[in-house]
């Protein structure tokens, strides 16, 4: 956690001024849906057939109007609280013909007693391999969605992104990894921080979303589910066409203070590193067996 605090500091230093939230760029929109909602077809579009996700996507609950968040990522997220399913999509389209694809992601079926990542008990032929995030991590499970912004209280743990994950070994709850790093220092995805639970937050005098996270770190703990460009959160993005919440006046980032300015007042020295199970990653290829980019 020492090297960890290092890369903090250096970012703030020298990689655009530090640690983020993504609550639009590079983000997730999630479209919670009715029962009587339309469903469509959403093809997958990769080098190979995979019979069982395109099987999944053969009946989504798919709102016509429904756009993926900003950036090449284009993460999308529909959640049917009725038949308890969930679908995730990366860099979903909806074509000129009108219909749906996506390049990759996954579903999952009986959300509220998944463990929230994918595997063969997700859906009907699911695998390690689905899923957005590159160490299969669902993507609603350590996201900072607006309903915990309207209650003012993060109920779960969070997920975090950092820019130098582990090569070679994962730690559950993660699945697999992308990692590249060979620095032995270096966090594996999956790999579980919390704050001090002895730290007085309360003293500390914390920005409102600063406390908020901090609250949810020292209870729940930090879960990191992917690489990034810099150590970043992840925040649900608004749909498109309503007001921004987070930068509109009286919005969650206050008024004019950017992620960075709130993230600064967190105590990343106070993080801790709980005990990991790990487990050896599979070599890292360009391409998955599915012809899908790694991500």
């Amino acid at each position: 956690m020492g090297a960890f605090a290092e890369l903090i500091t250096e970012e703030e230093q020298t990689r655009g001024g530090g640690p983020w939230i993504n609550t639009i760029k590079y983000s997730v929109p999630i479209y919670t849906v009715g029962r009587n909602q339309p469903t469509v077809a959403v093809r997958l579009a990769t080098l190979h057939p995979v019979p069982p996700l395109s099987a999944a996507w053969r009946a989504v609950p798919l709102p016509s109007d429904a756009q993926p968040a900003v950036g090449t990522d284009g993460d999308l997220v529909v959640w049917q609280p009725s038949t308890d399913r969930l679908w995730e999509f990366w860099r979903l389209v909806h074509e000129e013909s009108g219909r749906w694809s996506a390049s990759w992601g996954g579903a999952i079926q009986n959300v509220s007693s998944n463990p929230g990542v994918y595997g063969p008990e997700a859906w009907p032929g699911a695998a390690t391999v689905w899923g957005v995030s590159a160490s299969s991590l669902s993507l609603v499970g350590g996201l900072i969605s607006l309903e915990d912004l309207e209650k003012g209280q993060i109920n779960h743990a969070l997920s975090m992104s950092v820019p130098n994950v582990r090569a070679g070994v994962y730690a559950l709850p993660a699945k697999r990894s992308d990692g590249t790093s060979t620095d032995p220092f270096s966090l594996p995805e999956g790999a579980h921080l919390r704050l001090d639970p002895s730290l007085d937050l309360a003293a500390l005098h914390l920005p409102r979303l600063t406390l908020m996270i901090a609250e949810a770190a020292q209870r729940y703990g930090i879960i990191i589910r992917d690489h990034a460009k810099v150590v970043s959160f992840q925040a649900q993005a608004p749909k498109s066409g309503t007001p921004n919440p987070y930068t509109a006046p009286g919005g969650y980032f206050e008024g004019m203070k950017t992620p960075r300015k709130l993230l600064a007042a967190f105590p990343w020295n106070h993080l801790e590193l709980l005990k990991l199970e790990l487990h050896r990653a599979k070599p890292r290829r360009r391409r998955s067996a599915f012809g899908v980019p790694r991500i």
